[in-house]
């Protein structure tokens, strides 16, 4: 039986019945230069023809990759309930789309020059099957990309919902706690480099990027809310977090009716050597 049988059985049943909720947290927010996350992970592989999208969930990454004509796209996600929003983009007809494990990539050798990964790679376990295999499908020089969450920034809303959270998981029973995901050395530069160099990777090329979340508390409080601590608390705890997280920000939320709302991401960029 694999390790991350419990694991990717609670991400499969999460995205079953939130199958967009990466993209619904993550597509509004904007970087000091009013690029998305996705398109800066979409930069990072601009002269690429051949790209896998690791854990593509609904497709929005690959419909931005897309719009470069020529390109062939494949994605691979647990989620079939994801992946079937995926299918229903027109521009993804072509793309090849799989339900499937990163750990065993149903894609052959050398058949891709980009791997991009948008919020997932930092949820895989055995996370050195998942290095060695993105370097076999990986033609040599391919680049690898990665979009991982780097924390709150300090004094705005996020990081007020994360220790109204951090409160209420301590009073959760055990039935409400989610298992623990993925491998901590992926939420680091020396980490990644541990786990991908063994693999023929290059040292990693690390950046920290703002992403503005700000908005109406309604809004910031979709974004936010959309944590995988979440799924397993019953209604009543969910809506005692959300009076609590409204009650919080009130004395932060500006004359036009909107709360700052900030987080972190790291971009990380390897090419296989």
């Amino acid at each position: 039986m694999k390790t991350t049988a419990p694991q990717e059985a609670f991400l499969q049943a999460f995205h079953a019945e939130h199958p967009a909720v990466t993209a619904e947290a993550f597509a509004g927010g904007r970087a000091p230069d009013g690029r998305s996350s996705y398109e800066i992970l979409c930069d990072q592989v601009s002269g690429s023809t051949r790209v896998l999208d690791l854990g593509c969930g609904d497709g929005l990454l690959l419909e931005l990759l897309a719009r470069t004509p020529g390109r062939q796209l494949a994605g691979l996600d647990l989620s079939s309930h994801s992946l079937a929003l995926a299918r229903s983009r027109p521009a993804l007809s072509e793309a090849r789309l799989e339900a499937g494990r990163a750990q065993e990539l149903p894609f052959p050798d050398n058949g891709f020059d980009a791997c991009v990964s948008h919020m997932a790679l930092m949820l895989m376990g055995e996370i050195e099957h998942v290095a060695a295999e993105v370097a076999r499908v990986l033609a040599p020089g391919g680049v690898l990309a990665c979009v991982l969450g780097g924390g709150a920034v300090g004094g705005e809303a996020y990081e007020r919902f994360l220790t109204l959270l951090r409160h209420t998981m301590e009073a959760a029973p055990a039935a409400q706690r989610i298992p623990a995901l993925g491998d901590r050395r992926t939420r680091s530069r020396e980490g990644l480099d541990e786990v991908l160099g063994p693999a023929g990777f290059a040292a990693v090329d690390w950046e920290t990027v703002p992403i503005d979340l700000s908005g109406p508390v309604e809004q910031v409080w979709a974004a936010v809310s959309g944590l995988y601590d979440l799924g397993p608390l019953d209604r009543t705890t969910v809506e005692g977090l959300r009076k609590a997280f409204f009650a919080e920000v009130r004395d932060m939320t500006t004359s036009d009716g909107r709360v700052p709302c900030a987080f972190r991401i790291r971009v990380a960029t390897t090419r296989l050597a």
